[in-house]
C-alpha cells in the first residue's frame, strides 16, 4: 500500500499515525525552540521533547528493532497497541501541552493541538471499530519482520 492508497483507505488509525509523525516533528522543533525561554516554559519544553522521543518509537515500529533500547522500554511501547490506548496517550500529552497556556501563551499550544488531533483520529478509529493498521511506509505490516 503506497502513501496515497493509505490516505484513500478511510482508516483513521493511518491518519492518526501520520498526524503522530507530524507531532513528532513539531514536538522536536517547538521543544527545542521553547527550551531557551529560561522560565517555567522550560518544563513543558523538556516534557514535549521526552514525549516526542517516546512517540518516535510508538509510531515507527521499525526503530524498536534497529535502536538499542531496554527491555522495560520495549515492553512499555508494545503495550500501546490499541486505538484506545493510543488515543489516551495522545490525549494526555496534548492536554498537558495545552495547559502550558496557564503559565504563558507560547508556540507549545500548536504541539498540543496536533497531539489532540492525532488522539482524536485514534479515538474515531476505535469508535468505528477499525483495526489498528500500521503504515507500511513507517515500518509496519511486515517491513520490520523482513529485517530480522
Amino acid at each position: 500500500m503506497t502513501f496515497t492508497e493509505e490516505l484513500k483507505s478511510r482508516n483513521f488509525s493511518l491518519y492518526a499515525q501520520w498526524l503522530g509523525v507530524l507531532s513528532i516533528i513539531i514536538g522536536f522543533a517547538l521543544g527545542i525552540a521553547n527550551i531557551f525561554h529560561f522560565n517555567l516554559l522550560i518544563l513543558w519544553s523538556i516534557i514535549l521533547l521526552a514525549c516526542s522521543v517516546i512517540l518516535v518509537f510508538v509510531e515507527i515500529p521499525l526503530l524498536l528493532r534497529i535502536c538499542p533500547t531496554s527491555a522495560k522500554f520495549d515492553a512499555l511501547v508494545r503495550t500501546i497497541t490499541t486505538n484506545y490506548m493510543r488515543a489516551g496517550m495522545y490525549g494526555v500529552m496534548g492536554v498537558f501541552q495545552i495547559l502550558s497556556v496557564a503559565y504563558a501563551a507560547s508556540s507549545l499550544i500548536a504541539a498540543g493541538v496536533v497531539l489532540l488531533a492525532a488522539g482524536s483520529c485514534y479515538l474515531i478509529a476505535a469508535l468505528k471499530h477499525q483495526d489498528f493498521v500500521s503504515s507500511k511506509t513507517l515500518g509496519g505490516q511486515g517491513v520490520a519482520q523482513m529485517i530480522v
